[in-house]
């Protein structure tokens, strides 16, 4: 079992930066890989962001790259995402979540196997 407790989240105007955390405590070592996601009111979970736990690979929907930076601290368990120039259409529950399975730029969310509670962010225009 892998917990994941997400943080950082709150209401901003556009143009401004949050960064979220995500800590993972439990069977860590099982980790390949932690992702961000993020679900708006009505619509689908949609892929945010990707990193490999054990190399320097990430992976970004479009429609962040350029304004959103994934990053981990292995010493502390965590994922962060710096996100910068926030768009109202950035609003939206975000999660993280652990892969432990796959290695490659996975992007459904059926195949992430652990998640966490979800932070809200709100980016006002």
């Amino acid at each position: 079992q892998v917990q994941l407790v997400e943080s950082g989240g709150g209401l901003v105007q556009a143009g401004c930066s949050l960064r979220l955390s995500c800590v993972a405590s439990g069977r860590t070592d099982s980790t390949n890989a932690m992702g961000w996601f993020r679900q708006a009111p009505g619509k689908e979970r949609e892929f945010v962001a990707r990193i490999r736990w054990s190399a320097s690979l990430s992976y970004y929907t479009d429609s962040v790259k350029g304004r959103f930076t994934i990053s981990k601290d292995i010493a502390k368990n965590t994922v962060y995402l710096q996100m910068n120039s926030l768009k109202p259409e950035d609003t939206a529950v975000y999660y993280c979540a652990a892969d432990i399975k796959g290695w490659g730029y996975r992007r459904q969310a059926s195949e992430y196997k652990y998640w966490g509670q979800g932070t809200q962010v709100t980016v006002s225009s």
